[in-house]
């Protein structure tokens, strides 16, 4: 801990009589605390910096005072009780981990003494690589050495193919479920319901709805109100009608043939849950015809018919489970992404039994992405459609390091509509070359994450080491939308995302499927397969709207893949070496640390900046929800891991229930039959009329 609290002493306070690097001005920021709350809330954030930096600070006495008497302000208290918290767990952690960890240890003590030379810490790169290799050692070295970086990347992603897939998809329309996600949230202005362009009925609901806390945060919700111009629902769904066009174009496409595609409705507040569906429809009657396109919606309730009256019944009677209506309760849409992400996936293998057998795969698109299909034609030789008929997909292969893979999900790629013009294939993140943000000093997911955008998702199979036929590349990072999985390995591997997980939901995915023997669930690069994303074209403020939200589920996302890994392995080094450098950085050695770290230097930066508002919103938001998440990670039997059983538990339940309704089907059993006949009916009543 000496070694841990010198370098934050050191970075908290500037050399005397220089203008030496810190990472932010705590001293003077901890001045504020006679400015009102928010003056008081940005000294309590650096009273905590101070405080953590140990008793050699300067102002440490003051800075431990102003905490201790925050606890007596009824509207700090809660912000009080997150930094002392962060007191007494970070050096827990610390030491924990130096005791098992000797590699940790030394790169503290190396710190140390790196900063404590006088001029070292304002050579910023190398602090930046010093401070990297004790908090974030996925992004040591990356910026050195960037095309070799990406070369070793390629190569261990590389699979030997095997054998190519024996059911190949052949007509992605009739084979394929498509979905994609619905997030509803308030008005842009809920104080001003005459400019919320919506039903008189509906407004006097949403006027109920105003008064609730909000339950859940995503990254650009609709508004409800907004113009139709900025409605992800009618975007997203017209460029789908849209590829379809270009296909028939084509004569690639019968004149009757229909795309189905399954939305899932979620919604920020309780209230919004009854609002959704005529809300929906309206949206839909005035868009303008879609022709190609049967749509169906699910919201919770409608996914609790679901259970209620086809799963639970089917599992009692096949499967002797009394207890399936609470085991099945992860079956739903409303909740953090990864509720209805792993809702999105399942819900194909129930079509395939209840309702159309030729459905063998599913594939989820973001309704602010479209495929660019002539640029998809003119620079890969294919259409979006035409490339989901791979062989590959579905193929058999040998990893790097000589493991079975399951090549039984796919993933595409993206590119930003202000790029599309130089070419498909330029990276939608880019290698960051910005001068370091405070918290970036100690978390940087930029750098590997634009590592892996170039190394992964950019790669083509021109002959160049990847041929496309007998070897190709697997894929760890994916995004929400523009990834897909067969229906055989759904049903074999059953991966599925845990409802706590509120961001990168679509990596988390994957993690629940490394566990356990024989060939591993991977994801298939398919090079050329492209999405056009628009969402900064038409969505600003609905993006600029959930910014907080999104910048604190950064962190929870640390809290909860370190946890969720620990979980799941125990010895996590065989999942790092499976997810890093991207994903697996959110896998840390020392999460609470980082994640205080993180938080407080940001909030630090925001105040310095004078955006003092969204700073503050920042701070109050940021410690409730942080301090939930830091109450369900902690111990060996946590709640994180509790939820994850019991969900694992359902997920089992549900295939296996499907498993025992098919053969009871192909048997001519009549329940069965009754439930097919039902579940027919349900999912009718979900569809939308569109035109």
């Amino acid at each position: 801990m000496h070694s841990f609290q010198s370098f934050i002493s050191t970075l908290m306070r500037p050399e005397q009589g220089s203008d030496g690097f810190q990472l932010v001005d705590a001293m003077q920021q901890l001045k504020a605390k006679n400015q009102g709350e928010v003056g008081l809330t940005m000294a309590l954030n650096a009273a905590f910096l101070i405080s953590l930096a140990g008793g050699d600070h300067p102002t440490n006495h003051e800075a431990t005072e102003l905490l201790a008497r925050a606890f007596a302000t009824p509207t700090l208290e809660g912000i009080a009780r997150f930094y002392q918290a962060g007191l007494h767990l970070i050096p827990q952690e610390i030491e924990r981990v130096c005791r098992e960890d000797a590699t940790f240890a030394g790169q503290l003590q190396a710190l140390h003494q790196w900063v404590a030379g006088k001029t070292n810490p304002r050579d910023q790169d190398r602090t930046a690589e010093k401070l990297w290799s004790a908090f974030f050692p996925e992004a040591v070295g990356l910026r050195d050495d960037w095309q070799g970086q990406i070369d070793a990347l390629r190569a261990r992603r590389t699979v030997n193919v095997l054998e190519l897939s024996r059911s190949p998809i052949s007509d992605p329309i009739r084979q394929i479920l498509f979905t994609s996600n619905v997030l509803l949230g308030m008005p842009a202005e809920p104080g001003a319901p005459e400019k919320w362009g919506v039903a008189p009925a509906l407004r006097e609901q949403l006027l109920r709805v105003a008064g609730e806390p909000q339950l859940y945060w995503y990254d650009h919700p609709i508004q409800i109100g907004v113009e139709p111009a900025a409605n992800e629902v009618l975007y997203g769904l017209r460029g789908l009608d849209a590829a379809l066009d270009f296909e028939r174009d084509r004569g690639r496409l019968p004149l009757d043939a229909r795309l189905t595609c399954v939305l899932t409705v979620s919604t920020t507040h309780r209230g919004l849950q009854d609002i959704a569906q005529p809300y929906l429809e309206g949206e839909f009657a005035r868009s303008g015809r879609l022709r190609n396109l049967d749509v169906y919606t699910f919201t919770e309730e409608q996914a609790r018919r679901l259970v209620d009256d086809i799963l639970a019944p089917a599992a009692r009677h096949y499967m002797g489970r009394d207890d399936a209506t609470e085991l099945l309760a992860m079956f739903g849409v409303d909740g953090e992404y990864g509720r209805h992400y792993s809702f999105l996936k399942a819900i194909a293998a129930f079509w395939s039994v209840f309702i159309r057998p030729e459905i063998a795969a599913t594939f989820k698109i973001d309704l602010d992405q479209v495929f660019p299909q002539r640029e998809l034609v003119a620079q890969t030789g294919r259409s979006a459609f035409e490339h989901f008929t791979t062989p590959l997909w579905g193929a058999q292969g040998v990893g790097a390091d000589g493991e079975p893979l399951d090549l039984g999900m796919i993933a595409g790629a993206l590119v930003n509509e202000k790029d599309i013009g130089t070419s498909l294939f330029t990276p939608d993140v880019r290698f960051p070359d910005q001068p370091l943000s405070p918290d970036e000093y100690i978390f940087f997911s930029a750098l590997p994450q634009a590592l892996s955008t170039k190394a992964e998702m950019m790669a083509r199979y021109d002959g160049e080491g990847l041929d496309g036929r007998t070897n190709c590349l697997q894929r760890v990072h994916v995004t929400g939308g523009t990834n897909g999985i067969r229906i055989d390995s759904l049903r074999r591997h059953r991966p599925f995302t845990p409802s706590f997980i509120g961001r990168a939901e679509d990596q988390a995915y994957l993690l629940s499927a490394l566990p356990g023997a024989g060939p591993r669930l991977a994801y298939l690069h398919e090079a050329g397969l492209i999405m056009r994303h628009d969402k900064e074209a038409f969505a600003q403020t609905a993006i600029q709207s959930a910014k907080v939200g999104t910048l604190i589920g950064d962190y929870l996302r640390i809290l909860y893949f370190s946890a969720y890994a620990r979980v799941l392995a125990g010895d996590v080094a065989e999942v790092k070496r499976i997810l890093d450098p991207f994903t697996g950085c959110f896998i840390s050695r020392v999460p609470t640390t980082v994640a205080y770290l993180r938080f407080a230097l940001k909030a630090a930066s925001l105040y310095e900046s004078g955006n003092q508002q969204q700073a503050q919103e920042f701070v109050t938001l940021g410690t409730r929800r942080i301090s939930g998440a830091l109450e369900f990670v902690q111990g060996e039997a946590s709640p994180l891991r509790h939820c994850y059983e019991r969900e694992r538990a359902g997920w089992h339940l549900y295939y296996d229930t499907l498993s025992a309704v098919e053969e009871a089907l192909a048997r001519g059993d009549s329940l069965a039959a009754k439930l097919k006949e039902r579940a027919s009916a349900l999912v009718a009543r979900s569809l939308v009329r569109t035109g």
